[in-house]
Protein backbone atom coordinates (compact mmCIF):
# COMPACT_ATOMS: atom_id res chain seq x y z
CA UNK A 1 0.00 0.00 0.00
CA UNK A 2 1.47 3.51 -0.93
CA UNK A 3 1.10 5.27 2.35
CA UNK A 4 2.79 8.71 2.17
CA UNK A 5 1.62 11.66 3.14
CA UNK A 6 2.34 14.37 1.54
CA UNK A 7 3.00 16.29 5.00
CA UNK A 8 6.56 14.25 6.18
CA UNK A 9 5.63 15.94 9.48
CA UNK A 10 2.79 13.52 9.60
CA UNK A 11 4.49 10.64 8.90
CA UNK A 12 7.53 11.27 11.28
CA UNK A 13 4.70 11.60 13.96
CA UNK A 14 3.03 8.50 13.16
CA UNK A 15 5.89 6.35 12.95
CA UNK A 16 7.58 7.87 16.19
CA UNK A 17 4.45 6.45 18.05
CA UNK A 18 4.22 3.61 16.11
CA UNK A 19 7.80 2.66 17.64
CA UNK A 20 6.56 4.05 21.22
CA UNK A 21 4.12 1.62 21.40
CA UNK A 22 6.23 -1.49 19.89
CA UNK A 23 9.17 -0.59 22.40
CA UNK A 24 6.13 -1.26 24.91
CA UNK A 25 5.44 -4.69 23.25
CA UNK A 26 2.07 -3.16 21.45
CA UNK A 27 0.91 -2.77 18.34
CA UNK A 28 -0.11 0.71 16.62
CA UNK A 29 -2.11 0.28 13.05
CA UNK A 30 -3.60 3.05 11.27
CA UNK A 31 -7.34 2.38 10.92
CA UNK A 32 -10.10 3.71 9.23
CA UNK A 33 -10.69 6.29 6.64
CA UNK A 34 -7.04 7.26 6.21
CA UNK A 35 -6.12 3.42 4.93
CA UNK A 36 -9.24 3.39 2.80
CA UNK A 37 -8.07 6.65 1.04
CA UNK A 38 -4.67 5.47 0.66
CA UNK A 39 -6.05 2.80 -1.01
CA UNK A 40 -7.54 4.97 -3.61
CA UNK A 41 -4.57 7.10 -3.95
CA UNK A 42 -6.18 9.82 -1.97
CA UNK A 43 -4.17 12.26 0.71
CA UNK A 44 -5.78 11.26 3.72
CA UNK A 45 -6.83 14.23 5.64
CA UNK A 46 -6.60 12.82 9.56
CA UNK A 47 -4.86 9.77 10.64
CA UNK A 48 -6.30 7.41 13.01
CA UNK A 49 -3.81 4.99 15.28
CA UNK A 50 -5.56 2.25 17.11
CA UNK A 51 -3.54 0.69 19.57
CA UNK A 52 -3.10 -2.70 20.89
CA UNK A 53 -1.39 -4.32 23.76
CA UNK A 54 -0.82 -1.31 25.67
CA UNK A 55 -3.04 -0.54 28.85
CA UNK A 56 -4.82 2.76 28.78
CA UNK A 57 -2.58 4.64 31.23
CA UNK A 58 0.40 3.51 30.08
CA UNK A 59 -0.37 4.99 26.38
CA UNK A 60 -1.09 8.20 27.64
CA UNK A 61 2.09 8.62 29.68
CA UNK A 62 3.39 7.42 26.43
CA UNK A 63 1.80 9.81 24.26
CA UNK A 64 2.37 12.74 26.94
CA UNK A 65 6.28 12.05 27.06
CA UNK A 66 6.79 12.47 23.35
CA UNK A 67 3.58 15.08 22.08
CA UNK A 68 1.17 17.45 23.82
CA UNK A 69 -1.93 16.24 24.05
CA UNK A 70 -5.40 16.86 23.95
CA UNK A 71 -7.40 14.73 26.33
CA UNK A 72 -11.72 15.89 25.34
CA UNK A 73 -12.09 12.36 24.19
CA UNK A 74 -10.13 10.78 26.86
CA UNK A 75 -13.44 9.48 28.01
CA UNK A 76 -14.35 7.55 25.05
CA UNK A 77 -10.35 6.04 24.69
CA UNK A 78 -9.41 8.64 22.09
CA UNK A 79 -6.10 10.71 22.61
CA UNK A 80 -5.33 13.47 20.00
CA UNK A 81 -2.00 15.11 19.30
CA UNK A 82 -2.21 18.81 19.36
CA UNK A 83 -0.82 20.18 16.17
CA UNK A 84 -1.01 17.40 13.88
CA UNK A 85 -4.18 15.53 12.66
CA UNK A 86 -3.49 11.97 14.75
CA UNK A 87 -5.51 10.52 17.46
CA UNK A 88 -4.92 7.53 18.96
CA UNK A 89 -7.26 5.58 20.75
CA UNK A 90 -7.59 1.58 21.89
CA UNK A 91 -10.02 -0.70 20.72
CA UNK A 92 -13.41 -0.74 22.06
CA UNK A 93 -15.91 -3.24 23.59
CA UNK A 94 -19.72 -1.93 23.05
CA UNK A 95 -23.18 -2.81 23.74
CA UNK A 96 -26.34 -1.23 22.76
CA UNK A 97 -27.98 0.01 25.60
CA UNK A 98 -30.60 2.94 24.48
CA UNK A 99 -31.76 4.42 21.21
CA UNK A 100 -29.90 6.48 18.27
CA UNK A 101 -26.22 6.24 17.98
CA UNK A 102 -25.39 7.24 21.45
CA UNK A 103 -26.79 4.67 23.12
CA UNK A 104 -23.70 2.81 23.70
CA UNK A 105 -21.83 1.38 26.46
CA UNK A 106 -18.18 1.69 25.40
CA UNK A 107 -15.21 0.25 27.65
CA UNK A 108 -11.49 0.24 26.20
CA UNK A 109 -9.58 -2.93 25.97
CA UNK A 110 -5.99 -3.22 24.90
CA UNK A 111 -6.50 -6.99 24.60
CA UNK A 112 -8.99 -7.41 21.98
CA UNK A 113 -7.18 -8.46 18.46
CA UNK A 114 -7.35 -6.26 15.50
CA UNK A 115 -9.90 -8.74 14.07
CA UNK A 116 -12.26 -8.21 16.90
CA UNK A 117 -11.46 -4.49 16.85
CA UNK A 118 -12.60 -4.31 12.89
CA UNK A 119 -15.86 -6.57 13.39
CA UNK A 120 -17.17 -3.12 15.46
CA UNK A 121 -16.75 -1.00 12.28
CA UNK A 122 -20.17 0.03 9.98
CA UNK A 123 -18.44 -1.21 6.71
CA UNK A 124 -15.70 -3.75 5.25
CA UNK A 125 -14.30 -0.49 3.62
CA UNK A 126 -13.16 1.31 6.89
CA UNK A 127 -12.23 -1.52 8.75
CA UNK A 128 -8.76 -1.73 6.88
CA UNK A 129 -5.86 -1.80 8.91
CA UNK A 130 -2.35 -0.89 8.14
CA UNK A 131 1.33 -1.39 9.96
CA UNK A 132 3.39 1.31 8.98
CA UNK A 133 6.30 -0.31 10.43
CA UNK A 134 5.90 -3.85 8.82
CA UNK A 135 4.34 -2.46 5.72
CA UNK A 136 1.93 -4.56 6.19
CA UNK A 137 -2.06 -4.56 5.22
CA UNK A 138 -4.22 -6.01 7.87
CA UNK A 139 -7.46 -6.76 6.45
CA UNK A 140 -9.46 -9.22 8.40
CA UNK A 141 -13.00 -8.85 6.77
CA UNK A 142 -12.01 -8.55 3.33
CA UNK A 143 -12.46 -4.47 2.80
CA UNK A 144 -9.63 -4.02 0.42
CA UNK A 145 -11.52 -6.44 -2.19
CA UNK A 146 -14.32 -4.38 -1.79
CA UNK A 147 -13.20 -1.40 -2.65
CA UNK A 148 -11.12 -2.64 -5.33
CA UNK A 149 -14.81 -3.93 -6.34
CA UNK A 150 -16.51 -0.94 -5.49
CA UNK A 151 -18.60 -2.58 -2.91
CA UNK A 152 -20.33 -1.50 0.00
CA UNK A 153 -20.55 -4.21 2.46
CA UNK A 154 -21.66 -4.53 6.11
CA UNK A 155 -19.24 -5.68 8.65
CA UNK A 156 -20.86 -7.73 11.19
CA UNK A 157 -24.46 -7.70 12.02
CA UNK A 158 -23.63 -5.47 15.11
CA UNK A 159 -24.47 -2.97 12.08
CA UNK A 160 -28.29 -2.38 13.09
CA UNK A 161 -27.01 -1.41 16.28
CA UNK A 162 -26.24 2.41 14.78
CA UNK A 163 -29.09 3.57 12.71
CA UNK A 164 -26.46 6.44 11.59
CA UNK A 165 -25.14 4.18 10.37
CA UNK A 166 -27.14 3.88 7.01
CA UNK A 167 -26.83 7.98 6.14
CA UNK A 168 -23.37 7.05 6.11
CA UNK A 169 -23.42 4.86 3.80
CA UNK A 170 -25.59 7.39 1.89
CA UNK A 171 -22.47 9.79 1.69
CA UNK A 172 -19.81 7.23 1.54
CA UNK A 173 -21.51 5.84 -1.67
CA UNK A 174 -21.29 8.99 -3.46
CA UNK A 175 -17.84 10.13 -2.25
CA UNK A 176 -16.37 6.72 -3.54
CA UNK A 177 -18.62 5.48 -6.05
CA UNK A 178 -19.91 2.91 -4.61
CA UNK A 179 -23.02 0.14 -4.78
CA UNK A 180 -24.13 -1.64 -1.68
CA UNK A 181 -24.74 -5.40 -1.21
CA UNK A 182 -28.21 -6.79 -0.91
CA UNK A 183 -27.74 -7.97 2.53
CA UNK A 184 -26.39 -4.41 3.27
CA UNK A 185 -29.92 -2.73 1.95
CA UNK A 186 -32.01 -5.21 3.50
CA UNK A 187 -29.78 -4.45 7.01
CA UNK A 188 -30.79 -0.90 7.03
CA UNK A 189 -34.72 -1.56 5.91
CA UNK A 190 -35.18 -2.62 9.14
CA UNK A 191 -33.91 0.39 11.05
CA UNK A 192 -35.32 3.60 11.74
CA UNK A 193 -34.18 7.05 12.61
CA UNK A 194 -34.55 6.44 16.72
CA UNK A 195 -34.38 9.75 17.58
CA UNK A 196 -31.20 10.53 15.46
CA UNK A 197 -29.91 13.95 16.80
CA UNK A 198 -30.41 16.95 13.68
CA UNK A 199 -26.64 18.02 14.08
CA UNK A 200 -25.41 14.35 13.25
CA UNK A 201 -28.12 13.41 10.89
CA UNK A 202 -27.53 16.94 8.79
CA UNK A 203 -23.54 16.18 9.10
CA UNK A 204 -23.95 13.11 6.89
CA UNK A 205 -26.00 14.95 4.16
CA UNK A 206 -23.78 17.83 4.19
CA UNK A 207 -20.68 15.00 3.47
CA UNK A 208 -22.94 14.03 0.68
CA UNK A 209 -22.96 17.56 -1.01
CA UNK A 210 -19.58 18.70 -0.43
CA UNK A 211 -17.65 15.64 -0.50
CA UNK A 212 -19.93 13.03 -2.86
CA UNK A 213 -18.45 12.43 -6.14
CA UNK A 214 -21.39 11.24 -7.54
CA UNK A 215 -24.27 12.43 -5.58
CA UNK A 216 -27.07 10.33 -7.14
CA UNK A 217 -24.95 7.07 -5.89
CA UNK A 218 -26.13 8.08 -2.67
CA UNK A 219 -29.74 8.84 -3.54
CA UNK A 220 -29.76 5.53 -4.75
CA UNK A 221 -28.67 4.05 -1.26
CA UNK A 222 -30.98 6.30 0.08
CA UNK A 223 -34.53 4.38 -1.95
CA UNK A 224 -32.59 0.91 -1.64
CA UNK A 225 -31.83 1.07 1.99
CA UNK A 226 -35.59 1.96 2.27
CA UNK A 227 -34.96 5.21 4.20
CA UNK A 228 -36.67 7.57 1.30
CA UNK A 229 -39.51 6.61 4.17
CA UNK A 230 -37.90 9.36 6.47
CA UNK A 231 -37.76 12.38 3.67
CA UNK A 232 -41.59 12.63 2.03
CA UNK A 233 -40.69 15.26 0.10
CA UNK A 234 -37.86 13.43 -1.89
CA UNK A 235 -40.18 10.21 -2.27
CA UNK A 236 -42.55 12.16 -3.97
CA UNK A 237 -40.03 12.47 -6.78
CA UNK A 238 -40.02 8.68 -7.35
CA UNK A 239 -42.26 8.07 -10.38
CA UNK A 240 -43.31 11.60 -11.16
CA UNK A 241 -43.51 12.09 -14.25
CA UNK A 242 -41.75 14.39 -16.87
CA UNK A 243 -42.27 15.04 -20.74
CA UNK A 244 -39.59 13.48 -22.30
CA UNK A 245 -38.89 16.04 -24.79
CA UNK A 246 -37.75 17.96 -22.09
CA UNK A 247 -36.35 15.42 -19.56
CA UNK A 248 -35.78 12.27 -21.69
CA UNK A 249 -33.51 11.06 -17.89
CA UNK A 250 -37.33 10.15 -16.64
CA UNK A 251 -38.96 11.12 -13.30
CA UNK A 252 -37.95 13.81 -11.30
CA UNK A 253 -36.24 11.63 -9.08
CA UNK A 254 -33.08 10.32 -11.74
CA UNK A 255 -33.54 14.06 -12.69
CA UNK A 256 -32.63 15.12 -9.32
CA UNK A 257 -29.79 12.70 -8.68
CA UNK A 258 -28.12 13.83 -12.57
CA UNK A 259 -28.52 17.00 -11.48
CA UNK A 260 -26.85 16.73 -7.92
CA UNK A 261 -23.76 15.12 -10.09
CA UNK A 262 -23.43 17.99 -12.33
CA UNK A 263 -23.59 20.26 -9.48
CA UNK A 264 -20.51 18.11 -7.91
CA UNK A 265 -18.20 18.57 -10.81
CA UNK A 266 -18.69 22.04 -10.77
CA UNK A 267 -18.17 22.65 -6.58
CA UNK A 268 -16.10 26.15 -5.87
CA UNK A 269 -14.51 24.29 -2.71
CA UNK A 270 -15.98 26.87 -0.47
CA UNK A 271 -18.19 25.26 2.10
CA UNK A 272 -20.91 27.49 2.85
CA UNK A 273 -21.71 28.32 -1.12
CA UNK A 274 -21.23 24.56 -2.03
CA UNK A 275 -23.90 23.76 1.04
CA UNK A 276 -26.32 26.30 -0.01
CA UNK A 277 -26.13 25.52 -3.98
CA UNK A 278 -26.26 22.08 -3.33
CA UNK A 279 -29.27 21.98 -0.80
CA UNK A 280 -31.15 24.48 -3.68
CA UNK A 281 -30.09 21.57 -6.25
CA UNK A 282 -31.69 19.02 -4.16
CA UNK A 283 -35.00 20.77 -3.32
CA UNK A 284 -35.16 22.31 -6.61
CA UNK A 285 -38.26 19.99 -7.89
CA UNK A 286 -39.86 19.26 -4.97
CA UNK A 287 -42.72 21.26 -6.18
CA UNK A 288 -43.34 18.82 -9.32
CA UNK A 289 -45.32 16.48 -7.42
CA UNK A 290 -48.07 18.53 -6.67
CA UNK A 291 -48.57 20.19 -10.07
CA UNK A 292 -47.28 17.81 -12.18
CA UNK A 293 -50.91 17.23 -14.69
CA UNK A 294 -51.16 15.91 -17.88
CA UNK A 295 -51.88 18.90 -20.29
CA UNK A 296 -52.71 18.58 -24.26
CA UNK A 297 -51.11 14.77 -24.17
CA UNK A 298 -47.86 16.49 -22.63
CA UNK A 299 -46.57 16.46 -18.68
CA UNK A 300 -46.93 19.91 -17.27
CA UNK A 301 -45.58 21.44 -13.96
CA UNK A 302 -47.35 24.87 -13.75
CA UNK A 303 -46.47 26.65 -10.33
CA UNK A 304 -44.05 23.74 -9.68
CA UNK A 305 -41.55 26.65 -8.43
CA UNK A 306 -43.98 28.41 -6.14
CA UNK A 307 -45.08 25.04 -4.46
CA UNK A 308 -41.45 24.02 -4.12
CA UNK A 309 -41.34 26.39 -1.28
CA UNK A 310 -43.33 24.32 1.30
CA UNK A 311 -41.68 21.20 1.19
CA UNK A 312 -38.20 22.35 0.58
CA UNK A 313 -38.83 24.12 3.76
CA UNK A 314 -40.21 20.78 6.05
CA UNK A 315 -37.11 18.39 4.43
CA UNK A 316 -34.64 21.18 5.63
CA UNK A 317 -36.42 21.76 9.13
CA UNK A 318 -35.88 17.77 9.54
CA UNK A 319 -31.81 18.27 8.34
CA UNK A 320 -30.53 21.42 10.30
CA UNK A 321 -31.61 23.75 12.57
CA UNK A 322 -29.81 26.65 10.75
CA UNK A 323 -32.59 29.09 9.97
CA UNK A 324 -30.41 31.27 7.68
CA UNK A 325 -29.63 28.88 5.90
CA UNK A 326 -32.93 27.58 4.68
CA UNK A 327 -34.00 31.08 4.14
CA UNK A 328 -30.74 31.46 1.63
CA UNK A 329 -31.84 28.29 0.01
CA UNK A 330 -35.72 28.86 -0.30
CA UNK A 331 -35.37 31.83 -3.12
CA UNK A 332 -32.94 29.41 -5.34
CA UNK A 333 -35.50 26.65 -4.91
CA UNK A 334 -38.50 29.05 -6.03
CA UNK A 335 -36.62 31.20 -8.60
CA UNK A 336 -34.95 28.50 -10.06
CA UNK A 337 -35.96 28.69 -13.84
CA UNK A 338 -35.57 32.54 -14.13
CA UNK A 339 -32.28 32.39 -15.79
CA UNK A 340 -33.69 30.74 -18.75
CA UNK A 341 -37.07 32.38 -18.80
CA UNK A 342 -35.28 36.03 -18.66
CA UNK A 343 -32.62 34.68 -21.17
CA UNK A 344 -35.78 33.73 -23.78
CA UNK A 345 -37.88 37.31 -23.12
CA UNK A 346 -34.63 39.51 -23.26
CA UNK A 347 -35.24 41.05 -19.82
CA UNK A 348 -34.26 44.36 -19.43
CA UNK A 349 -32.33 46.04 -16.64
CA UNK A 350 -35.27 46.26 -14.12
CA UNK A 351 -36.15 42.56 -14.15
CA UNK A 352 -32.57 41.56 -13.55
CA UNK A 353 -32.38 44.15 -10.51
CA UNK A 354 -35.77 42.59 -9.42
CA UNK A 355 -34.61 38.98 -9.00
CA UNK A 356 -31.28 39.82 -7.39
CA UNK A 357 -33.29 41.39 -4.84
CA UNK A 358 -35.71 38.34 -5.06
CA UNK A 359 -32.75 36.01 -4.67
CA UNK A 360 -29.64 37.85 -2.79
CA UNK A 361 -26.79 35.79 -5.35
CA UNK A 362 -27.73 35.67 -9.04
CA UNK A 363 -24.61 33.67 -8.85
CA UNK A 364 -25.81 31.44 -6.75
CA UNK A 365 -29.11 31.39 -8.86
CA UNK A 366 -27.51 30.47 -11.86
CA UNK A 367 -25.16 27.58 -10.17
CA UNK A 368 -28.31 26.01 -9.17
CA UNK A 369 -30.04 26.73 -12.94
CA UNK A 370 -26.76 25.39 -14.81
CA UNK A 371 -27.27 22.06 -12.75
CA UNK A 372 -30.80 21.64 -13.16
CA UNK A 373 -29.80 21.98 -16.99
CA UNK A 374 -27.20 19.64 -16.84
CA UNK A 375 -29.33 17.14 -15.17
CA UNK A 376 -32.15 16.49 -17.83
CA UNK A 377 -29.47 13.90 -19.34
CA UNK A 378 -29.96 14.68 -22.88
CA UNK A 379 -26.04 15.02 -23.89
CA UNK A 380 -26.51 18.54 -25.00
CA UNK A 381 -23.16 19.63 -23.34
CA UNK A 382 -21.89 21.60 -20.70
CA UNK A 383 -23.03 25.18 -22.39
CA UNK A 384 -25.84 27.43 -20.95
CA UNK A 385 -26.56 30.45 -22.73
CA UNK A 386 -29.15 31.78 -20.49
CA UNK A 387 -26.80 31.35 -17.66
CA UNK A 388 -23.79 33.52 -19.21
CA UNK A 389 -26.17 35.72 -20.08
CA UNK A 390 -27.59 36.80 -16.88
CA UNK A 391 -24.50 37.01 -15.17
CA UNK A 392 -23.25 39.01 -17.51
CA UNK A 393 -26.30 41.45 -17.10
CA UNK A 394 -25.72 40.61 -13.43
CA UNK A 395 -22.22 41.90 -12.81
CA UNK A 396 -23.11 45.18 -15.31
CA UNK A 397 -25.53 46.26 -12.79
CA UNK A 398 -23.43 45.41 -9.45
CA UNK A 399 -26.15 42.85 -8.45
CA UNK A 400 -24.06 39.41 -9.71
CA UNK A 401 -23.24 38.91 -6.05
CA UNK A 402 -25.89 41.21 -3.73
CA UNK A 403 -28.80 42.37 -4.51
CA UNK A 404 -29.23 45.98 -5.25
CA UNK A 405 -28.06 47.98 -2.00
CA UNK A 406 -31.12 50.95 -1.48
CA UNK A 407 -30.66 54.68 -2.16
CA UNK A 408 -32.57 55.83 0.27
CA UNK A 409 -32.39 55.21 4.04
CA UNK A 410 -34.06 55.97 7.02
CA UNK A 411 -31.57 59.09 7.45
CA UNK A 412 -32.38 60.45 4.56
CA UNK A 413 -35.85 60.81 5.22
CA UNK A 414 -34.99 62.11 8.80
CA UNK A 415 -32.77 65.05 6.57
CA UNK A 416 -35.71 66.16 4.90
CA UNK A 417 -37.84 67.07 8.37
CA UNK A 418 -39.42 63.55 8.31
CA UNK A 419 -40.24 61.87 12.04
CA UNK A 420 -39.84 58.53 11.84
CA UNK A 421 -42.83 56.68 11.95
CA UNK A 422 -45.10 53.98 10.14
CA UNK A 423 -44.87 55.85 6.97
CA UNK A 424 -41.55 55.78 6.38
CA UNK A 425 -41.50 52.01 5.30
CA UNK A 426 -43.99 53.11 2.57
CA UNK A 427 -41.66 55.74 1.47
CA UNK A 428 -38.94 53.78 1.51
CA UNK A 429 -39.74 50.77 -0.29
CA UNK A 430 -41.61 53.12 -2.93
CA UNK A 431 -38.18 54.14 -3.84
CA UNK A 432 -36.40 51.08 -3.89
CA UNK A 433 -38.85 49.46 -6.08
CA UNK A 434 -38.02 53.20 -8.31
CA UNK A 435 -34.67 51.95 -8.06
CA UNK A 436 -35.43 48.75 -9.19
CA UNK A 437 -37.04 49.76 -12.08
CA UNK A 438 -34.41 52.29 -13.48
CA UNK A 439 -36.51 55.30 -12.86
CA UNK A 440 -33.92 56.68 -10.04
CA UNK A 441 -30.18 56.02 -10.31
CA UNK A 442 -28.79 58.29 -7.84
CA UNK A 443 -28.70 59.54 -4.27
CA UNK A 444 -29.81 62.30 -5.44
CA UNK A 445 -32.73 61.68 -7.75
CA UNK A 446 -33.88 59.62 -4.39
CA UNK A 447 -33.95 62.28 -2.34
CA UNK A 448 -36.11 63.69 -4.32
CA UNK A 449 -38.74 61.43 -4.82
CA UNK A 450 -38.92 60.57 -1.44
CA UNK A 451 -39.60 64.56 -0.92
CA UNK A 452 -42.23 63.90 -3.68
CA UNK A 453 -43.92 61.70 -1.74
CA UNK A 454 -43.54 63.00 1.72
CA UNK A 455 -46.03 65.99 0.80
Amino acid sequence: MRWQPVDEGVRDVVLDVCRAVRDEGGRALLVGGCVRDSLLGREPADHDLEVFGVAPDRLEALLAARHPLDRTGRAFGVLKLRGAPVDVSLPRRESKAGLGHRGFLVQSDPDLTPREAALRRDFTVNAIAYDPLADEVVDPVGGREDLARRVLRRVSEHFAEDPLRVLRGVQLCARFELAADTSTLAACQGLDHEGLACERIFEEWRKLLLLGVRPSLGLAFLQGSGWLRFYPELAALVGCGQDPAWHPEGDVWTHTGLSLDAFAAERLGDEREDLVVGLAVLCHDLGKPATTRLADGRLRSPGHLEAGEAPTRTLLARLTPQAALVEQVVPLVCEHARPYELHRAAAGDAAVRRLAHRVGRIDRLVRVARADRLGRGDGSGPGFPAGDWLLERAAALDVRDAPPRPLVLGRHLIGLGLAPGPGFKAILDACYEAQLAGAIATLEEGVALAAKLAR
